[in-house]
C-alpha cells in the first residue's frame, strides 16, 4: 500500500525482543509503510540492534512509555503481565497491540476497554492465527457453502512436549494465564468465534498428564450452537501423531485440513514476509473436500490454500488507528473468548 499525503507512519515501540518480537512483530512493522518501529525495552542484552541498528533501547517499560514520539505500543510480554502493561500504556496515551490472552479475567478486559475509550485510544488484540494459511482455507470453504449446513466441526492444536516449559510462569499453578488453555486456547477460540459467533453453551474438560505438571496440558471444549451445530476445540501436549487440525462435516460434504501454515517456520528461518514463497504451503498439503458428485457418488478433490500472511493483521491495525476502520477482532469476541476460558 502507499500512504496518502496526510498520513504518517505510526511510530511504534516493542516491550520485548524475544521470539515474539523478533519473529511475529518486527518483520511486519518494518516492512509495512504505515509503521515506523522506533524503540524497544531491553533490560540486559542489546539484541535488537544487531537486526535493526537504528532502534532506541530503553531499560524499562516506564522509560519507553515516557517517549512522546511513540503512538503504538506492542505488549508482547508474559501473559500475566498483559493487563497491567496495557493499562500503563493506555494511561500514557498510547494505542496498544496486545498479545493473547488479552487479559486473564473478563473483569480486567472490561476495565481495559473502558480505559481505552476514556483515553481515546485503540486496544487491539494480536490474534494472528486468523491469518494462518490453513485456517483461511477452512474459512473460505465454510463461506462457499459447499458443505451445506454444518453439523460437526473439530479444530485441534496439538504438540508433543513431555518436558516442562523452561518459561516457569507458564508452568506455575496460580500464576494468571498459566496452562495450556490460556496458551493455545485463545487461538482455537478466536478462530471458532470468528466463524460461528458466540456459542449457546460450553462444556469444558481439562487435565494434567505430563510428569510433575502443575497446570493443564490438555483441554477439550464442546461449543453448542443453534441448529444443532457442535464445535469441538481440543489441544494436548502429549499427542505424538496428530491427525488433521481441521475436520468439518455438513449436510452436503466434509472438509479435512492439516496444520500446514508455514509462516512461523519461515520467519524463524529468516524468510521475509515480502518473499514470493512466504505463506505458501507445500505441494501435497492441500485440504480434502468430499462432496456428492453428479452421479450420486462421493467425490474428493484437493483444495489448495491461498498464501496466508500476518501482514493482514498489521494492515488492519493501521486501518483502525489511522482510518478509524473497525478492527476484525471485535471487543465482544474477546469477551466471549475469555468468558469461556474463565468459566
Amino acid at each position: 500500500m502507499t500512504l496518502s499525503a496526510d498520513s504518517s507512519p505510526i511510530k511504534t515501540g516493542l516491550l520485548a525482543y524475544g521470539m515474539s518480537g523478533k519473529i511475529f512483530h518486527a518483520p511486519f512493522l518494518t516492512q509495512h509503510p504505515g509503521f515506523e518501529l522506533q524503540a524497544v525495552v531491553q533490560r540486559h542484552e542489546q539484541r535488537m540492534q544487531a537486526d535493526y541498528p537504528h532502534i532506541r533501547s530503553y531499560g524499562s517499560v516506564a522509560e519507553l512509555l515516557a517517549d512522546p514520539a511513540l503512538e503504538l505500543v506492542v505488549v508482547n510480554t508474559p501473559s500475566y503481565t498483559h493487563a497491567d502493561l496495557a493499562r500503563q500504556a493506555l494511561l500514557a496515551g498510547k494505542h496498544v497491540l496486545l498479545e493473547k490472552p488479552v487479559a486473564t479475567t473478563v473483569a480486567d478486559l472490561r476495565e481495559l476497554l473502558a480505559l481505552a475509550q476514556q483515553q481515546g485510544r485503540q486496544l487491539l488484540a494480536y490474534q494472528n492465527r486468523r491469518w494462518d494459511t490453513d485456517f483461511t482455507s477452512v474459512r473460505d470453504v465454510v463461506k462457499s457453502g459447499q458443505l451445506g449446513q454444518l453439523i460437526e466441526v473439530h479444530f485441534r492444536y496439538d504438540r508433543f512436549k513431555s518436558a516442562l516449559n523452561p518459561k516457569k510462569f507458564k508452568e506455575e499453578a496460580g500464576v494468571p494465564g498459566s496452562g495450556l488453555l490460556f496458551d493455545l486456547g485463545p487461538h482455537l477460540l478466536d478462530q471458532a468465534i470468528s466463524l460461528f459467533g458466540a456459542p449457546l453453551r460450553v462444556e469444558k474438560t481439562q487435565g494434567a498428564y505430563r510428569p510433575q505438571s502443575l497446570v493443564d496440558d490438555y483441554f477439550s471444549l464442546h461449543l453448542h450452537y443453534p441448529a444443532g451445530l457442535n464445535v469441538y476445540l481440543t489441544s494436548g501436549l502429549l499427542v505424538a501423531d496428530p491427525g488433521p487440525a481441521f475436520v468439518l462435516h455438513g449436510t452436503l460434504g466434509s472438509y479435512k485440513k492439516g496444520r500446514t501454515d508455514p509462516q512461523e517456520a519461515q520467519l524463524l528461518a529468516g524468510l521475509r514476509p515480502t518473499d514470493p514463497a512466504y505463506g505458501r504451503e507445500q505441494p501435497g498439503q492441500e485440504g480434502r473436500l468430499t462432496v456428492a458428485g453428479p452421479a450420486g457418488g462421493l467425490v474428493t478433490t484437493p483444495v489448495a490454500a491461498e498464501p496466508g500472511s500476518y501482514a493482514g493483521l498489521f494492515e488492519a491495525v493501521y486501518q483502525a488507528i489511522r482510518r478509524g476502520q473497525p478492527y476484525p477482532v471485535a471487543s465482544a469476541e474477546l469477551e466471549t473468548q475469555l468468558r469461556i476460558i474463565e468459566q
